[in-house]
């Protein structure tokens, strides 16, 4: 099925929110579909999590238009908040309650009652991975058990919409990629998904991203075509010795837009690669740097973010 004939899930158009002179969410615009892994990215500061406030019914818009599952969110905060599940990186579970008891608590909040909070309560720790362990005290868990409750806990009553703010800060890279195959599997029995990362490799595994920067969605778009219609721009793969110093001359050098660190190689972003090439192989021979390797490469979505936002400073 075509996106555009998918049942939109969450609806912004022109959604603003003013805190005295300071705008921290301009104009902002987009649709999430029905059973959609939708990113959000962008520097700190960005607007993130006051557009994610305002989607959750924590916040009202100053200005503009905005729906969550068919609930308004300048009008209807409460009914919002009964129809989504949301989960934060301080994962909002109690410490000195057991596995169980975390899930009897949730449940009660969502009024689950009976049979059916029995059910949605075996199911989550199924999901989780978690039935082994609902007699142990929340605090006893590793990081990653910890997160895995914490997203059962958010989607015991089954809401067709799940925001997830930075679910995955602090946590080993195994347990993430095993927190993304729980996520790919709601969104394939229909939740909608809305999640805020700071990991790259994470944003490859949305259906699409939108790219935030001071307020404002500067770019949106699948990872393929974030990286092959929004970066503009040639990117240059150097691997020389002395990275941070090669870094610090070539970020001046005008013929590079940007000029970034990648573990122990450099990018450069530039609209003129053989001239690039050319000038930065002069500049680092000059000053006595061994240049091993350059060739372009296709963008990663972090060049495309690290370029995009500099602009968007600019």
């Amino acid at each position: 099925m075509e996106t555009n004939e998918r049942a939109i899930a969450v609806y912004a158009l022109d959604l603003t929110r003013v805190f005295g002179k300071f705008v921290a969410v301009d104009h902002v615009s987009f649709e999430v579909y029905k059973g959609e892994i939708f990113g959000f990215l962008g520097p700190n500061g960005a607007g993130k999590t006051t557009t994610i406030k305002i989607l959750c019914g924590l916040l009202t818009p100053t200005s503009g238009e905005g729906n969550v599952s068919g609930w308004d969110v300048s009008t209807e905060h409460e009914e919002i908040k009964k129809h989504i599940g949301y989960m934060s990186q301080k994962f909002s579970l109690y410490e000195d309650l057991t596995v169980e008891e975390n899930l009897d608590f949730f449940g009660g909040i969502y009024g689950l009652a009976g049979k059916k909070k029995e059910e949605r309560e075996n199911w989550v720790l199924e999901m989780a991975g978690l039935t082994e362990q609902t007699k142990t005290r929340t605090a006893e868990l590793p990081l990653g058990w910890k997160q895995r409750l914490a997203l059962g806990c958010a989607v015991l009553h089954e809401p067709p919409v799940l925001f997830l703010d930075e679910p995955t800060s602090g946590v080993d890279p195994r347990s993430r990629r095993g927190f993304w195959d729980l996520i790919g599997g709601l969104a394939a029995e229909g939740v909608t998904v809305f999640v805020t990362t700071h990991y790259m490799e994470e944003a490859e595994y949305c259906n699409r991203l939108a790219l935030m920067s001071r307020g404002r969605i500067i770019a949106l778009g699948t990872p393929g075509e974030l990286k092959k219609d929004w970066m503009k721009e040639t990117v240059l793969d150097l691997e020389c010795d002395s990275v941070m110093q090669a870094a610090e001359m070539l970020q001046d050098e005008p013929l590079f837009t940007e000029a970034a660190i990648f573990g122990n190689l450099l990018h450069l972003v530039t609209s003129d690669p053989d001239q690039g090439i050319k000038r930065a192989t002069e500049l680092l021979e000059a000053a006595g740097i061994t240049v091993h390797r350059m060739s372009v490469i296709t963008p990663s979505l972090e060049d495309v973010f690290v370029t995009l936002t500099a602009k968007g400073q600019e």
